[in-house]
């Protein structure tokens, strides 16, 4: 079985790293979820980024649909794999 990785889209830098936090205490992920910067195309204004939250799922337990139920508790969603 392949490695599983979902990727998480928040509206900012300090709400993916408020989801980063949460997602070890509410689904018990074993990994470090990475943040990444995501500009947007033909934005140079760094205020118009979006904020990645990569979750590295090896075993492929985490929900997608829970995870992106969370993410939409902070205004994000789950994008599609």
């Amino acid at each position: 079985m392949s490695d599983v990785r979902h990727v998480l889209v928040l509206p900012d830098r300090d709400t993916a790293e408020e989801v980063a936090g949460e997602l070890a205490d509410r689904f018990g992920a074993a990994e470090e979820p990475q943040l990444v910067r995501d500009a947007l195309a033909g934005e140079d204004d760094a205020e118009d980024a979006q904020w990645l939250v990569v979750v590295e799922d090896p075993a492929g337990r985490l929900d997608s649909a829970m995870l992106d139920a969370f993410a939409a508790e902070y205004e994000g969603w789950l994008e599609a794999p």
